[in-house]
């Protein structure tokens, strides 16, 4: 009778608990039912699995149909974030714990009644391949979802787990190569959601894929690949594309690359790579240069090398927003430690650039040594991710049959909150903490993924900066345009400035900021210049 009383206990000690979060609906999968909660309008379905677990015999396997399950999946808390060490340290993640097992996405839908289905954003996460994961607060997809989207956002494989290429997994793989596994990871999510989002609400032929950094590098890989690109509808790229970033090599080097891995951890076969634990493979791959998995042309998820997808026109046939940042990278990525002169500046340029520095400079002109810091400013981040970005855009504008909407952000964060003081701020929008943390400068511009929380309404869930009415303004106009766009195609909007198509012919960009404003493009030389340079290589 004791035992009785005490399990009907905990059971009242639970619905309560899951009512404080939230009231439980429950959702029809192809694989079984699901149970997430709905608060304050919106209906959150987290860690949701879409393949099985990449584990044991399936490490480095394309992911897997999901096994179905009997009675109701809880679906309440994010999963565990992908194997990964702690490149960013100011990473925010509300994961729970890490591991191999990590295939799980997560949805935010309305509960305002709608007669039609709704439009879908999936978002990607960036983080270079080898951070991140979906249950970042800048990416939570609740404002999107009081906007009438469904959003989603997905995990996938990252660093050696994601992206190890080696003779013997393409021996055994069923399409003779090996490699992607992220790539095939976010293709497989994508399935997942067009064959599953109906009964969220959502419709499967209005599917927005976006992403920043990796993201964004992501969203031109799924354009690209013949897995994903027939289930797209539009595609948002912030800061990056395989087009210069990141770019896959061939699957020969791709397998060179993993069998000396497999040498350095004194693996002698694939099964002994596989019986090594999952840390112990991940020290390992961190200690040997984290960025030395890179995709590769497999034939496969890549059917040919992506320049030569999107040169062809054989990407998905979408509209396309895109853009970067005014600060994706420091001058002193140029200079190092050396002082923002004219010497030091064309010292830089000829150690980087050798024979065609003279053409480098001529373009990227420093007249005066006080102009030094923005010209080189504006050279890093051009070589570091805006470069690609703009070679995405004016291929796809090119050969994609659709129109191609171009941005440039240009809203610095504002100060950090006094709580934060003599913290460092990161590339995650959170802060790094060291003992010999020195006051860090106002920003000059917008640094690399610092649109995030203001594309996606997210502001508040970032505590590190004195957020004022000037960055609501622009996160509300942001947001506007991005969800114009995964509504229509279009970033359309009555309320905002108009904001046309960019093309090849007459390249315009849509400036955000406090005032908003549709300019033409006026550094194209910059962008043909570095074309022609990477064409000689």
């Amino acid at each position: 009778m004791i035992q009785k009383q005490l399990a009907v206990f905990v059971c009242l000690l639970l619905m309560i608990s899951s009512f404080a979060q939230g009231i439980p609906v429950q959702v029809k999968t192809a694989k079984g039912m699901l149970e997430g909660l709905k608060a304050e309008g919106v209906t959150s379905f987290k860690g949701v699995p879409f393949a099985a677990p990449p584990i044991g015999a399936l490490r480095w396997k394309a992911p897997q149909p999901l096994p179905s399950w009997a009675g109701v999946r809880r679906a309440y808390q994010f999963a565990a974030k992908p194997m990964q060490t702690n490149v960013y340290g100011d990473m925010n993640s509300r994961s729970n714990g890490m591991s191999e097992d990590c295939l799980y996405l997560n949805i935010w839908m309305p509960q305002a009644p709608s007669k039609a289905a709704l439009p879908v954003l999936v978002y990607f996460y960036g983080g270079g391949f080898i951070a991140g994961d979906a249950s970042e607060p800048r990416y939570d997809g609740e404002s999107m979802a009081r906007r009438g989207i469904v959003t989603v956002t997905v995990n996938y494989r990252l660093g050696v787990f994601g992206f190890l290429a080696h003779p013997e997994l393409s021996a055994e793989a069923p399409y003779h190569a090996s490699g992607n596994y992220g790539l095939l990871d976010q293709a497989a999510a994508l399935k997942w959601v067009y064959e599953n989002i109906a009964s969220f609400g959502g419709d499967p032929k209005r599917i927005t894929i976006a992403g920043e950094s990796a993201g964004s590098i992501s969203v031109s890989a799924q354009m690209a690949s013949p897995l994903s690109k027939d289930l797209l509808a539009g595609a948002i790229g912030e800061s990056g594309s395989l087009l210069g970033a990141f770019p896959p090599v061939s699957l020969e080097n791709g397998e060179t690359t993993g069998k000396q891995f497999a040498q350095l951890v004194h693996a002698g076969s694939l099964q002994a790579l596989r019986e090594m634990n999952a840390d112990t493979l991940l020290q390992a791959a961190a200690r040997s240069g984290a960025y030395r998995f890179s995709s590769v042309v497999d034939g496969y998820f890549f059917p040919e090398s992506p320049k030569d997808i999107y040169a062809k026109g054989n990407q998905a046939s979408i509209p396309l927003l895109a853009g970067w940042n005014n600060e994706e990278m420091n001058y002193r990525m140029i200079l190092g430690n050396e002082k923002p002169t004219i010497t030091n500046y064309e010292k830089a340029v000829r150690r980087l650039y050798g024979s065609d520095a003279a053409a480098i400079l001529e373009v990227y002109k420093a007249g005066t040594d006080e102009a030094v810091e923005q010209v080189a400013t504006d050279l890093a981040g051009d070589r570091f991710i805006s470069f690609s970005t703009w070679q995405w855009i004016d291929v796809h504008s090119k050969t994609g049959a659709h129109p191609v909407f171009r941005y440039y952000y240009t809203k610095a964060r504002p100060a950090m909150t006094p709580q934060m003081a003599g913290a460092t701020p990161g590339l995650a929008g959170g802060i790094q903490k060291t003992a010999k943390a020195k006051p860090a400068p106002a920003s000059k511009g917008a640094v690399h993924s610092a649109e995030i929380e203001y594309a996606m309404g997210n502001l508040s869930t970032n505590k590190v900066y004195a957020w004022t009415e000037d960055d609501y303004k622009v996160s509300k106009t942001m947001q506007a345009y991005f969800e114009a766009f995964i509504k229509n195609g279009n970033p359309a909007a009555p309320t905002l400035p108009t904001w046309l198509p960019s093309t090849s012919k007459k390249p315009m960009v849509m400036y955000i900021d406090v005032d908003s404003r549709l300019k033409p493009a006026v550094q194209e030389n910059r962008y043909e210049l570095l074309r022609r340079l990477s064409e000689k290589k």
